[in-house]
């Protein structure tokens, strides 16, 4: 899938992936074109190896955000079957900053939660940016209760810069919101499963994040705050982004090393945004391997498991 907005360090990359493309739908009418389609093919993945190789946190903060990423819905779309969206948190309305319900993940029930962005201006408003308010949250809470009491896993799909901060969403109480889904999904007796599918931000991510197991997609980032936000803080200039976002250990390696995620899941040369399929293939792969290693544990190991895991983030050996 080809993505009209392109970074300028990504360029050489996006033009040898776009040929990769034209050659790949040629090579079905002509099987003769296949022994070039795979020589491109292999000439870009290592093109993007090494020129991804270096890329700044701040780089990969842009890449986290690229218009062309795949949303939760296109990963529903490509991993999930039945899938039935529910609506509404049975007290104030329904917010499409985050989608949820039920579905089938390779045969097996699932509850799934996901933040969604919009394509466009007009989807983008109604989705709000990805921001959730109170009511998507609570949603979501829903979601959680549903699936404790019915014994399904959870997948969750975090991809928020972070929860409205507006007055509304503070008079119905987003704090609140989010505190009640860190205690849901602390206690849910089933498995939980959150993927950071481009930026994971502050509480507004972590409300879909507290989870068995974390995986974050290569070029994903999961932080307590913007590094716009951090540098406005800390140095009173929004332009020192590139600045916070390497001091703030936020990209997937650093992620991982730290111990926040527990796994990395490849994307496809170039980046998510320019194979849909590909990155969902992965997404679908690094999923049920999580979950064939959390069904050896019994709906208490399952909790107990959640409890580790969070009580030894931030420990270090002096």
């Amino acid at each position: 899938m080809a993505a009209a907005f392109v970074l300028p360090f990504e360029k050489p990359v996006v033009e040898l992936v776009s040929r990769v493309r034209e050659l790949r739908e040629l090579a079905r009418a002509d099987t003769a074109l296949e022994p070039e389609l795979r020589r491109l093919e292999d000439k870009a993945a290592k093109l993007a190896r090494e020129l991804f190789a270096e890329l700044s946190p701040w780089q990969k903060v842009q890449l986290s955000r690229h218009p062309g990423r795949p949303y939760s819905l296109d990963y529903f779309d490509r991993i999930l079957t039945d899938f039935v969206e529910l609506h509404g948190d049975r007290t104030f309305g329904d917010d499409a900053a985050i989608v949820a319900g039920l579905a089938r993940f390779q045969g097996r029930p699932v509850v799934v939660v996901g933040h969604q962005k919009g394509r466009g201006a007009k989807d983008n408003v109604k989705r709000n940016f990805g921001m959730p308010h109170p009511e998507g949250y609570r949603k979501a809470l829903r979601m959680y209760g549903m699936a404790s009491r019915f014994e399904l896993p959870i997948l969750t799909f975090i991809d928020t810069p972070g929860a409205y901060p507006g007055i509304g969403a503070e008079e119905r109480g987003q704090s609140e919101a989010i505190g009640a889904c860190l205690a849901a999904m602390a206690r849910a007796p089933v498995p939980i499963i959150a993927t950071i599918l481009g930026e994971g931000g502050s509480g507004g991510a972590l409300a879909l994040g507290m989870a068995n197991r974390v995986l974050v997609l290569e070029y994903g980032t999961y932080s307590v705050i913007s590094p716009e936000g951090c540098a406005s803080i800390l140095w009173k200039d929004g332009s020192k982004a590139d600045e916070a976002a390497a001091r703030m250990k936020m990209t997937a390696q650093d992620l991982l090393r730290l111990g926040v995620v527990d796994r990395i899941v490849d994307e496809p040369p170039g980046g998510a945004h320019q194979d849909h399929d590909a990155s969902a293939r992965h997404v679908e792969r690094a999923i049920a391997a999580a979950l064939r290693e959390l069904d050896i544990l019994g709906p208490q190991g399952l909790v107990e498991d959640r409890y580790r895991r969070f009580r030894k983030l931030g420990a270090f050996v002096a």
